[in-house]
């Protein structure tokens, strides 16, 4: 792979994780109302690492010559988005855990969540299949599977370093004002519905 397409890989995907999503409002509702943060990033970490595995080992292939296959990833993302969103506002009227609460299955169920919440995300899948391949070199020495799994392993590591930044400074920064942390809560769970119904209105026009 050529230095300056690996860059530009990095600039661009830098930017699209800077940009807010599921997974910005994953974090940010985890870390205010659970108070923790790595659980969260390791689930979402955990979920592009799959992701990167199963696009090397040829679904990229797969939802490129199979429309249907897009369309089901992405349906199964919004409804888990929409679920997942609902979930994070029902909770809101309950007491916050106690560090006993946070352990055990209560930080395996963070990061279940978090997994699921990157490796359903249909926008994630189309970075993988329609962004990634444009720098990949076909006819190099190094085989495509590799290439995929070098910039897939760069993308996850933007991740983990963006969202362990943005998890922290909103556990940190809101922590002590429990009004302005059930605001951003609320605000990121209401984001992950609209995300996922915008989602299946986009998959619906394009049915039209």
């Amino acid at each position: 792979m050529r230095p300056g397409a690996v860059a530009a890989f990095l600039t661009i995907d830098a930017v699209l994780v800077l940009t807010p999503g599921p997974d910005w409002a994953y974090v940010i509702a985890v870390g205010l109302r659970e108070g923790i943060v790595l659980p969260a990033v390791a689930g979402i970490v955990a979920g592009y690492v799959v992701l990167t595995v199963t696009v090397a080992a040829g679904l990229a292939v797969l939802i490129v010559t199979s429309p249907g296959a897009l369309t089901a990833v992405t349906l199964a993302g919004a409804a888990y988005l929409v679920w997942l969103g609902a979930s994070v506002v029902s909770r809101l009227s309950q007491s916050r855990p106690t560090s006993a609460e946070g352990g055990g299955a209560g930080l395996l169920g963070v990061v279940a969540r978090g997994a699921a919440t990157s490796g359903l995300n249909p926008k994630a899948l189309l970075l993988f299949v329609a962004v990634l391949p444009q720098f990949v070199e076909r006819h190099g020495g190094v085989p495509v599977a590799a290439q995929i799994g070098v910039l897939g392993a760069i993308h996850t590591a933007n991740c983990a370093v963006a969202y362990l930044g943005l998890g922290t400074v909103a556990r940190n920064t809101l922590v002590k004002r429990p009004g302005a942390a059930d605001v951003v809560t609320r605000a990121s769970g209401v984001v992950m519905i609209v995300l996922g119904v915008l989602l299946v209105v986009e998959r619906a026009l394009g049915w039209v």
